[in-house]
């Protein structure tokens, strides 16, 4: 299979222009070096700490994304309606998802399978069933520190519950800065390259023309503010996963005989038992650290990411909008990357030996291999449909990544700010990441989400008896509603026993803004109700 993505999304072939070349250059050393730091830090650090991390939530929390698994689908189908007062946590879900579902679960999947073979998905669903856990903490943990803001919504997150749970101001803003180059930069970079690609190889579009349609369409949506996105998010996530659900279901009847094989070759990649499918590196090691960098990228839980548009929603208690993003992280990895993994697998278009052959050009032909897998099934029509599929998913991340951008830079610069600067840098990013080789921008995203992953863990881990107590408040509380002792279920941190102190601020006292915006939004809907 020819690569479809040379460096400079194959302009650099055009001419030996030096500017070109020197740029060409200057991405194939740095991505070289990007990548054996961010290699480091997920081999001796991050993966420990994420899955180790993940199974301590699990414990301490008995198990909570299996016990309680229905209550989350349940958070999420009884959340839609006005936003009046705030976020929904239905849109909050929807923007949270619309970040994790993008080009991690299409390029990214066929990332970690040409460089991890088959068994680095069997690291991202370990990856992503403890980080349910980790999940359900840190958005929970979000929307107990969370702070009003001036238009009558609220914004939180790491930076938010790092000051006010851990008294430290320093780390807050570190963690602060980075996180605003990761999705201010970093992410939004990856998301224009991997759309950038996809317009070349599909409809021969030049990636400067699609740098220029991005900026053309983006700019207005961003300069309106997380409003904005959460709007679009609503509507445009749910439309993504349903049609791009609708390829995969059809591919894998088409299949089906073969399904059984596909996830035996998982797990013998896995363990390292089929050798054939090991990958560049070979057996456990490459599908271990390719599973974990490619599972993290997608679900984001213990990133730090989610718990700032987490933060936004208007719910009554804040395990509600915990349960709300472990879901997420399901659907995301278990659901949606499963199948990409499978329609690899199944098409025949994957061939291991390949990869193990040039890893370079399997890398590179990595960023259209799941298309290019649909459309060996499906016929050359479905080749544009892709396009438009993998158009919707990069898009919708780029949007969701600023909201999160712009809730930190509200931390560091204060919630009047405009933030010009940053909706600037992300026009920016979506020209520089068009023209940019497809290693340099995923090994530079791997490395600063890696930073910022170890300090929001490092956090959490911290914070988690106040994690803990919510969510044995709420069980308290769902057990007097079932009994018909209570009308329904509220968060009030003064004076509750199950936490171990007083929340910092009147957010969640019994008159305090977060009760107020839920009177806010009943109103609301009476009055909608009620025209």
């Amino acid at each position: 299979m020819q690569p479809v993505l040379a460096p400079l999304n194959s302009a650099a072939s055009s001419g030996g222009n030096g500017w070109i070349d020197s740029l060409e250059s200057f991405f194939t050393a740095g991505a070289d070096i990007l990548d054996k730091a961010s290699g480091y830090l997920f081999l001796y650090l991050l993966a420990w700490l994420l899955v180790l991390g993940g199974l301590y939530f699990t414990v301490r929390t008995g198990a909570v994304q299996f016990r309680l698994f229905p209550h989350m689908v349940r958070a999420i189908t009884s959340s839609r309606g006005s936003n009046e007062g705030g976020i929904s946590s239905f849109q909050a879900f929807a923007v949270g998802l619309a970040s994790r579902v993008g080009t991690g679960n299409i390029v990214g999947v066929a990332i970690a399978i040409t460089m991890g073979g088959p068994g680095a998905i069997f690291w991202m669903w370990i990856v992503a069933l403890v980080g349910m856990a980790t999940g359900f903490i840190e958005a929970t943990l979000a929307q107990m520190y969370k702070v009003t803001h001036p238009d009558g919504s609220f914004r939180g997150g790491p930076a938010y519950y790092i000051q006010r749970g851990l008294g430290s101001k320093t780390a807050a803003r570190v963690f602060a800065v980075v996180i605003t180059f990761v999705f201010g930069f970093a992410y939004e970079a990856t998301q224009a390259n991997t759309i950038a690609a996809t317009m070349k190889s599909t409809f021969h579009i030049e990636p400067w023309m699609t740098a220029v349609g991005l900026v053309v369409i983006t700019t207005p949506i961003i300069f309106k503010g997380i409003k904005s996105v959460a709007a679009v998010s609503e509507w445009l996530v749910p439309i993504m996963t349903v049609v791009y659900a609708l390829i995969a279901l059809t591919i894998l009847v088409l299949h089906v005989g073969a399904i059984p094989r596909a996830i035996v070759s998982i797990f013998e990649g896995a363990f390292g038992l089929n050798q054939a499918f090991a990958g560049t590196a070979g057996g456990l090691f490459a599908a271990a650290l390719n599973g974990v960098k490619r599972g993290l990228f997608s679900n984001e839980a213990g990133e730090g990411s989610v718990p700032n548009i987490a933060a936004t929603a208007t719910v009554p208690h804040p395990v509600q909008q915990g349960f709300v993003q472990s879901l997420g992280v399901f659907v995301d990895t278990i659901v949606v990357c499963t199948v990409t993994a499978l329609i690899v697998l199944l098409s025949g278009v994957y061939d291991p030996m390949a990869a193990k052959a040039d890893p370079g050009t399997a890398n590179a032909a990595a960023n259209t291999l799941t298309s290019a897998s649909v459309t060996h099934v499906l016929g050359g029509w479905a080749q544009y449909l892709m396009a438009i599929i993998i158009f919707v998913f990069a898009y919708s991340s780029l949007l969701g990544n600023y909201t999160y951008a712009q809730v930190n830079m509200d931390f560091l610069q204060g919630r009047q700010h405009k933030h010009y600067a940053l909706r600037a840098m992300i026009i920016v990013a979506t020209a520089v990441g068009s023209l940019s080789t497809l290693t340099f921008v995923w090994n530079l995203s791997d490395l600063v989400m890696g930073a910022m992953t170890v300090i929001n863990m490092v956090s959490i881990l911290a914070l988690g008896g106040w994690a803990f107590g919510a969510l044995r408040d709420w069980e308290v509380q769902r057990r007097a509603v079932q009994a018909g002792q209570k009308e329904e279920i509220r968060f009030i941190a003064t004076d509750n026993p199950y936490l171990p102190g007083d929340l910092p601020g009147e957010i969640w006292a019994v008159d305090g803004p977060a009760h107020a915006a839920i009177l806010e939004r009943r109103a609301a809907l009476e009055e909608a109700s009620g025209d």
